[in-house]
């Protein structure tokens, strides 16, 4: 087969992250640096392990997402990125993320009302690669944990994939997965209940960064509950949770 020569090639290794920005730049493609910051800090955390190492020593940040809608593959958008760390133990207040994004579409009038974004917000929030960026940088090599993940993990996935061609490689660890566990007596497992149960106050609720702080309650809650149970790694959480 006839080796790719020109644009062919330099795309092809640009895929496998195999160009640089300032090469990237030169054929024209638009955010290069951004692209080769998230891919980078995608390629690194592939070599991060955190399976053995104690819950509470994990670095952890809590995230929660705000979108037009459910369906990703439909052309719902992300709208809000909310996060906030939790280290050794203890959740810092004094470090957390929030921005709005620019989804390029109409948000639904219900979702309106539900987030309190407007159409007029996002139009002058910053494009999903800008915030995108920020918002891996924050994370860095942290553990994420959301409530639904699958959800966020969605279209955070697919977020990473549009910009960067690059898929999440953190752990992630879901509370709703562990109230079903911790709190298997209650009727359903929204945040909502899980929250309500375990005495945790309810703030402004659909607010990213709001739920954010709240499912960060809930997780520490949740971890001393787990280490009652002799979970003490995130390797003995996920084979607790497998076989349950």
């Amino acid at each position: 087969m006839k080796e790719p020569s020109g644009f062919g090639k330099m795309w092809g290794l640009y895929k496998k992250g195999g160009v640089t920005p300032a090469i990237a730049s030169m054929l024209g493609m638009q955010n290069a640096h951004q692209i080769a910051q998230i891919r980078n800090m995608s390629r690194e955390q592939r070599r991060l392990s955190v399976l053995e190492t104690p819950l509470q020593q994990l670095d952890i940040v809590v995230f929660d997402l705000e979108t037009t809608g459910f369906y990703v593959n439909h052309g719902d958008e992300i709208i809000s990125f909310g996060a906030i760390k939790i280290a050794q133990g203890e959740i810092e207040y004094d470090k957390t993320f929030y921005s709005l994004v620019n989804p390029k579409r109409e948000i639904p009038e219900h979702v309106c009302q539900l987030t309190q974004i407007s159409n007029e917000q996002v139009a002058k929030a910053p494009e999903l690669i800008d915030v995108l960026t920020q918002f891996m940088s924050f994370v860095g090599r942290s553990v994420l944990v959301a409530h639904a993940s699958g959800h966020d993990k969605q279209f955070l996935n697919h977020a990473l994939w549009r910009t960067s061609k690059t898929q999440l490689n953190h752990r992630v660890v879901d509370t709703m997965m562990l109230a079903k566990w911790l709190d298997s007596h209650l009727e359903q497992y929204d945040l909502d209940s899980c929250l309500k149960s375990n005495h945790i106050d309810i703030t402004t609720r659909h607010h990213a960064l709001e739920d954010a702080i709240m499912t960060a309650k809930l997780w520490n809650c949740y971890m001393k509950k787990v280490t009652d149970r002799n979970i003490f790694t995130l390797n003995d959480l996920y084979a607790y949770l497998s076989k349950h």
